[in-house]
């Protein structure tokens, strides 16, 4: 089980790259890894990847949908939506890959065969910044629909094909028809069967676990890998953790976890900076003082000058959580307010009278 990867990452180019960047990458990544070229073990699969990259981010739309959501936001694309308007001749200048035509016909426009593929499904992890910084292994806990064991999914007993109604022939529907008018309009009402309920077979012995249904309530912990860094609402896949096919045979859905960091008294995230707010008093912003700040690694010394003003914001460098993907570290911005009090002693009213009076002398 391992993290999908970003795309911007994947094709090795900034988040504002423009288009002619993003297709120089991609060409030459795909001449590197091509099949027809590269015949290492895992350059297919590397090609593929960076194929995908090219697809959603050489497309405006796409594009601003995977910058805004993440991977949930160009989820459900088949090939031929990816794809068929990338033109490859003009990509690779008639390069030959010995596939026949151009260079990826066929390639990429494979159907899928078999069995409809069950449905993906989203699940929302949140984790303390201490685990951003740290990267590691995460607990999700779900409960699904899945595969009944049993039967493999055909809810019979013993995994049994079901028998075709012979009601309705296997179609699920009944059709009627009639002629009016001497016979010159024929009129047809179809209906659901109502001996298969529309489904085309009939289960004599339903399996004794899942009761017919192909399917039973499976609850299950999954262990995530975070990866250092993960940014706000990254997702990570999970192949086969989805929904289960509609269809005996065919393959489940896969899981998207989107990454959250949890509520932190102490800090508020902003990407790869923590800001945090400090109260120190009158006195202290005038004279100067010295504060413990926490961090993520313990705590840091924070001088503070002599003549602070309010709203001023101090800079720890390198105090923030590491970027995703560079190993750089954000910073800790420390805003800085300052407390004036309500209530003085009369002592307190004496000195500040004083300093009053001193600070209208030297006007």
């Amino acid at each position: 089980m391992t993290a999908q990867r970003d795309y911007y990452e994947v094709l090795g180019v900034a988040k504002d790259a423009d288009q002619k960047a993003i297709k120089d990458a991609f060409r030459n990544l795909a001449l590197k890894y091509h099949p027809d070229r590269n015949k290492e073990t895992g350059a297919e699969e590397r090609f593929k990847e960076i194929a995908e990259a090219y697809a959603i981010l050489s497309d405006p739309k796409k594009r601003g949908e995977y910058d805004a959501r993440g991977f949930a936001g160009v989820e459900g694309f088949s090939q031929e939506d990816l794809f068929s308007g990338i033109n490859f001749d003009d990509i690779f200048g008639g390069l030959n890959f010995d596939s026949g035509g151009g260079p990826f016909e066929g390639f990429f426009h494979r159907r899928r065969k078999g069995p409809e593929p069950g449905a993906n499904i989203e699940a929302e992890l949140f984790i303390p910044l201490e685990k951003v910084a740290s990267g590691g292994e995460e607990k999700v806990r779900l409960g699904r629909p899945a595969t009944c064991r049993a039967c493999h999914g055909t809810g019979t007993e013993g995994g049994a094909a079901p028998k075709k109604c012979e009601t309705c022939k296997g179609t699920g529907r009944i059709t009627h028809s009639s002629r009016q008018e001497k016979g010159h309009v024929l009129i047809q009402q179809i209906s659901t069967c109502p001996v298969c309920h529309g489904r085309g077979s009939i289960i004599e012995r339903p399996c004794p676990v899942c009761h017919g249904s192909g399917r039973e309530e499976k609850e299950e912990t999954l262990t995530v890998k975070i990866p250092q860094g993960v940014d706000e609402g990254m997702v990570l896949r999970i192949s086969g953790k989805g929904m289960p096919s509609p269809e005996a045979g065919g393959a489940a859905g896969d899981l998207f976890v989107v990454v959250r960091s949890k509520s932190d008294p102490r800090f508020e995230r902003a990407g790869a900076d923590l800001l945090r707010q400090e109260t120190i008093s009158l006195t202290d912003a005038v004279l100067g003082t010295t504060l413990q700040v926490p961090t993520l690694d313990g705590s840091a010394t924070v001088t503070i000058p002599p003549g602070m003003q309010p709203d001023a914001v101090l800079r720890l460098k390198g105090k923030g959580l590491p970027e995703f993907g560079n190993g750089h570290h954000g910073e800790m911005y420390l805003r800085i307010a300052v407390h004036v009090p309500e209530q003085l002693t009369s002592e307190e009213r004496e000195l500040y009278e004083r300093l009053r009076a001193i600070g209208g002398r030297q006007g």
